[in-house]
This record gives structure tokens, C-alpha cells and sequence, in this order.
């Protein structure tokens, strides 16, 4: 069993940064990939940023050039380092591992919040 924990959300004003660190314990299987996804309110659950086991990294359009995701994986850790923050970041934020057979962890997810 896989569980995730993230932390680090929160509230920002536009403009700032927000970090948020996810970490696996458990059976900890070889994982194709891990990575964020968002859901912000009614709207559908959408991935910001992904890493995969060889390192290779994904993000979502929107947040290309503003988001970092970097693992440590010593610690099994993946880390969200998100910068120049818009009201339109607002959602609630999960950390997810996928496994080579497409088997989804999630974690229970932290808010992040951008206003001013």
C-alpha cells in the first residue's frame, strides 16, 4: 500500500510563490511517474506538472515557466515549486504516483489559494 502526503499549501497574493511537497511511503513500487494534478471549483481535475522515472519532466501549458517540479528520490519525495502565482491557480492540489501498469496513488490534497 501506497500513501501520499503532501504539504505546503496555502494562501499567496498574485505574484508569489507557494511550495508544496509530496511523500510516498508504504510498499513504494516502481513508479512510471509522479506529479501533481489541480481541481479548481467545477471544474475537472487537470495535471500541472509531472515527472517521470527517467527524470523527463511535463507541465501544463499554463504553468510552463512559472512551476518546478524536482524528486528526491532518497527521501521519495516530489516537490512543487510554484512562483508568480495568478488568481487562476486557486485549486485544490493532489499529488499522484503512477505505477508501470497504470495503477493511480493519490494524496488527500492541500488548497492553495492566490488572491489579493
Amino acid at each position: 500500500q501506497v500513501t501520499l502526503v503532501e504539504s505546503g499549501g496555502g494562501s499567496a497574493q498574485p505574484g508569489g510563490s507557494l511550495r508544496l511537497s509530496c511523500e510516498a511511503s508504504g510498499t513504494i513500487p516502481t513508479f512510471f511517474a509522479m506529479g501533481w494534478y489541480r481541481q479548481a471549483v467545477g471544474k475537472q481535475r487537470e495535471l500541472v506538472a509531472v515527472i517521470f522515472s527517467r527524470g523527463g519532466k511535463k507541465y501544463e501549458e499554463s504553468v510552463e515557466g512559472r512551476f518546478i517540479i524536482s524528486r528526491d528520490n532518497a527521501e521519495n519525495t516530489v516537490t512543487l515549486q510554484m512562483n508568480s502565482l495568478k488568481p487562476e491557480d486557486t485549486a485544490l492540489y493532489y499529488c499522484n504516483l503512477r505505477t508501470f501498469d497504470m495503477r493511480d496513488y493519490w494524496g488527500q490534497g492541500t488548497q492553495v489559494t492566490v488572491s489579493s
